[in-house]
């Protein structure tokens, strides 16, 4: 059997949630390639804002599924990110410059609204090459699609012509789902109006589906007109279904609160003659608070914080586990991202290809690991930066060099960037919570028996010999400790000034017994004043 025989007979049996999705493709064409010839998979974005930690989430969740399915099968792929940028501005978003400006073009198609930051021709323009350099940096493989451009170049106008031949079976789907208010002046179709430019949302008649023709009232005055090459867009539901019908599209996924929507636009595509794609519904972010983030409260992380304070892989690995589970997001989650990412990678090269596949880093990595490691943890890394205090990187360096022989920047790539995010995130998260106490009597009885036994071992003591001299410690019933952990707690909060910490072996050969003993002796000095 081939390497890539091995890996298919494996992804058939694969319990990751990438192999299950992708299955679900193999079962929609049990012939083999459908006629186009392709698999096509769609994200969706409204250019309205800015692209944010969701849409990352978005494009990186349906690449894992495709890479899934490419290891399934050798039917060809094709991922489209489509950007909504016909939709009328609905408000002015918070985050740009010029809001008075916009203010004047709210309801006109996005593609027509000046760029509030005067570099591109519209605002879509604008977000759209946001959307782009984006999806870019992060190497996704995929292609741009511009709802404006397909409307306007007569892509859709079959398709248009198949939504006014199946009105009233829309209107039947649309209409017990709406409020009586709103089903009064429901229509699936959103005339452009030719006075105001505006995307109205008024009812409408159709005059003749083979033409495109349909009839409705303008400013106090009867208009008909062509929805084709332009003249209309779709009510996003209805919009959501052609798109699906007119492109083949066979997976896209939504967030939970969708599911209406998806359920929605699915009876709408098989109305207009289609296939709904496959696809599932995820969860959504929650904050610290467990309120779901939202881009207008700005509540949770964005892309960036997360960017600044860990790397890429993290926020790939914490988007990848349980995405059908809620999960918070803030600044609290990254430590433990990195750290389990890298545990993760660790492990990846001794299992069997079983357990290889449910392994977050293959679905990040495609199969294809980097090389490297790390030497020492994120966590241990904050706590070394976390007693340094206002540290430089050739300083951190500094240490990591008596620790690891002979490491260095051009050794260690991965390390010397995670050290920047340690930086980074004990200037901006840990240091304002940093706060040491005194010891109490037991533990610093404990303390001084603890650099006793330091100050007797030889300079290159390993963390292992130092771990069992603090067990023995903690494990003494002359000190008191009713538990192990109440004395890892003590020298947690008394030397390093936090609740949680490393494996003290391993941070005093780090941070040098020297320098261990000197924050044992502030400690004590503590307890005395």
């Amino acid at each position: 059997m081939t390497e890539a025989d091995i890996l298919r007979t494996a992804a058939l049996a694969s319990k990751a949630w990438p192999y299950e999705e992708a299955r679900k493709l193999l079962k929609r064409y049990p012939q083999g390639a459908p006629e186009k010839g392709y698999v096509l998979f769609e994200t969706g974005y409204g250019p309205s804002g800015l692209p944010h930690i969701g849409t990352f989430n978005e494009v990186l969740r349906t690449t894992m599924v495709r890479n899934a399915w490419h290891a399934l099968s050798d039917v060809p792929t094709r991922l489209i990110a489509f950007s909504d940028d016909m939709d009328g501005l609905r408000k002015v978003p918070d985050n740009v410059p010029n809001q008075a400006m916009l203010a004047e073009y709210l309801g006109k198609p996005l593609t027509q609204v000046p760029d509030p930051f005067e570099k591109y021709e519209s605002f879509a323009h604008h977000n759209n090459a946001m959307l782009r350099e984006f999806l870019d940096r992060f190497g996704f493989d995929y292609e741009f699609v511009s709802a404006t451009e397909r409307y306007r170049a007569g892509a859709f106008d079959e398709a248009l012509r198949q939504v006014l031949r199946r009105y009233q079976a829309i209107m039947e789907i649309m209409l017990p789902t709406l409020r009586k208010e709103r089903q009064a002046t429901y229509s699936p179709v959103l005339p452009i109006s030719p006075k105001s430019g505006i995307v109205l949302q008024v009812p409408v008649e159709v005059v003749d589906a083979e033409a495109g023709l349909v009839r409705f009232e303008d400013e106090g005055e009867v208009v008909e007109q062509s929805i084709l090459s332009g003249g209309a867009k779709l009510q996003w539901k209805v919009d959501w279904a052609m798109r699906w019908y007119a492109l083949g599209v066979d997976y896209e996924m939504a967030g939970k609160d969708l599911i209406d929507s998806v359920t929605q636009s699915s009876k709408i595509c098989r109305a207009l003659g289609g296939r709904p794609p496959e696809g599932f519904n995820y969860e959504m972010f929650l904050d610290e608070k467990g309120e779901k983030i939202s881009k207008s409260k700005g509540n949770g992380l964005s892309l960036e914080q997360w960017l600044t304070y860990g790397p890429q892989e993290s926020l790939a690995f914490y988007a990848y586990r349980e995405p059908k589970k809620a999960k918070q997001l803030h600044m609290g989650v990254i430590p433990r991202a990195v750290d389990e990412y890298w545990q993760f990678r660790a492990n990846y090269p001794k299992q069997p290809i079983e357990q290889q596949l449910g392994n977050p880093v293959h679905h990040i990595h495609d199969g294809k690991l980097p090389q490297g490691e790390l030497p020492v943890t994120f966590g241990l890394l904050l706590n070394l930066v976390g007693v340094m205090g206002d540290a430089t990187r050739e300083q951190v360096w500094g240490y990591l060099q008596n620790y690891v022989p002979g490491a260095s920047a051009e050794s260690y790539p991965e390390l010397d960037a995670l050290i920047g995010h340690a930086l980074a995130y004990h200037r901006d998260f840990v240091a304002p919570t940093l706060q040491r106490r005194a010891p109490e009597a037991n533990e610093a009885a404990a303390l001084r028996r603890l650099d006793t036994e330091l100050a007797a071992l030889p300079a290159g003591a390993s963390a292992e010999d130092i771990q069992n001299i603090v067990y023995a410690i903690g494990k003494d019933e002359a000190f008191g400790f009713a538990e192990l952990r109440d004395w890892f707690k003590a020298l947690y909060q008394t030397l390093l000034g936090a609740d949680q910490g490393p494996r003290m072996g391993s941070f005093i050969a780090l941070y040098g017994i020297g320098n261990s003993r000197k924050l044992i002796a502030e400690a004590l000095d503590a307890a005395q004043g």
